[in-house]
């Protein structure tokens, strides 16, 4: 009898978990990968990576800045009202000392249109010390791509 309730709880739990993944999947126009042009950014082109649990992360050549080696950069973005907002970091290291040089935040408010989106981004950058160092004059505007098969 024991045995009995044991597999038919084992059998419910397992239906209800199957359930809750699908029923859980998260829809958001901007959940996928990006093709992303920054034209503040020392290299212009990156790549945006949104997750469905509100994670991102983002790319770009390392070799596209001459004078600080950049980290990948990994965020956080809500849906709001029909826009994505969110936030990103990266560390930075000189390229001739090696040691840390501090962080990059840029914060961004984007629009998806199918698989197109604009936005503006506000970048502020830290020194080693914590130290707010430069932001652009200007903010950029952000236009993205999906990235999708052929």
């Amino acid at each position: 009898m024991h045995r009995a309730i044991l597999i038919v709880a084992v059998g419910v739990g397992v239906y209800g978990c199957s359930n809750l993944m699908i029923g859980s999947r998260v829809t958001d126009p901007i959940v996928g990968t990006w093709l992303v042009k920054d034209p503040n950014a020392p290299f212009p082109y990156h790549l945006y990576v949104f997750n469905g649990d509100g994670t991102m992360q983002q790319a770009n050549p390392d070799a596209g800045d001459p004078h600080t080696s950049d980290s990948d950069g990994k965020g956080v973005w809500v849906a709001n009202g029909g826009r994505i907002k969110g936030k990103w970091m990266e560390v930075v290291a000189d390229r001739s000392t090696h040691k840390f040089a501090g962080r990059l935040e840029v914060s961004f408010d984007i629009k998806v249109s199918g698989d197109t989106y604009t936005g503006t981004e506000a970048v502020h950058l830290f020194d080693d010390a914590g130290n707010l160092t430069a932001t652009p004059a200007t903010a950029a505007q952000l236009e993205g791509k999906r990235v999708a098969f052929p």
